[in-house]
């Protein structure tokens, strides 16, 4: 498999790391003012974290409220995320409604990307995995752990799981408690990336130890980073125009 995914113009996996910056509105309004401004933004893709958005359990409301923000973003990638509570998002849904929320929203064909919590049903990844490759929407296989970093072996292994059950850009974002814990996802990336990934991956540790994890993806092999706008959706993300100018002195060196 080539070692690129691209969506629209852009092409994950190639050159410096792609930049997603999240919406976090919790209204209709709050959301059309967020997507006006983000299309002012020297960024790559836009990630919906639609687990921030009052109206989250009502479908037809997620699907008005998609078809607002995908009329302002344009031809702009877009990426539709719920973050369960227990990895780090604003509220906690049944399985059932996870996934009927997902493959809904697949198969509306106006979003390019959905995001797959790796810890669900396996039969429920697979299954959505497949129902949002029908619709030509690529699946991100991600994992949270905003507690600790799991050992360089388990995130490997994470990543590996991700790949195996075709997600088409396995994530996982760790927490550091000291430094050493930034340079295990470092290792973790780079080996996962020289001996096993198929596709791009992405990675990341968070907070302000781990920022450095979200400048360095070209070197040590994470093809795509958050950068925030008006608020970040987890600890760490800097603010996008710092986070482009980064990238390009790295990349200009690289």
């Amino acid at each position: 498999m080539e070692k690129i995914v691209k969506v629209k113009d852009v092409r994950i996996g190639e050159g410096a790391p792609k930049i997603c910056v999240p919406m976090v509105g919790e209204t209709l309004e709050e959301l059309k003012e967020e997507a006006a401004h983000l299309r002012t933004l020297d960024l790559d893709i836009v990630e919906w974290r639609v687990d921030f958005f009052e109206h989250v359990e009502e479908l037809e409301k997620v699907k008005a409220a998609l078809h607002e923000i995908r009329s302002i973003l344009a031809n702009i990638p877009l990426v539709f995320t719920f973050r369960s509570a227990r990895e780090g998002g604003e509220k906690e849904i049944s399985a059932a409604s996870y996934v009927e929320l997902n493959r809904t929203i697949a198969e509306t064909g106006q979003v390019d990307m959905i995001d797959v919590e790796l810890f669900n049903e396996e039969a429920d990844v697979k299954m959505l995995i497949e129902a949002a490759h029908k619709h030509n929407v690529y699946v991100i296989i991600s994992n949270h752990d905003f507690q600790k970093t799991p050992p360089k072996e388990e995130i490997v292994s994470r990543l590996r799981k991700a790949q195996e059950l075709g997600g088409d850009l396995p994530k996982i974002a760790v927490m550091p408690t000291n430094t050493a814990d930034v340079l295990t996802l470092l290792d973790a990336t780079r080996t996962m990336a020289e001996e096993y990934a198929d596709r791009p991956i992405i990675t990341m540790s968070m907070a302000g130890k781990g920022v450095v994890s979200r400048l360095t993806g070209e070197l040590f092999g994470s093809a795509l980073t958050f950068g925030a706008a008006k608020k970040a959706s987890a600890p760490g993300q800097i603010p996008v125009t710092e986070l482009r100018e980064i990238l390009q002195v790295l990349h200009s060196h690289s």
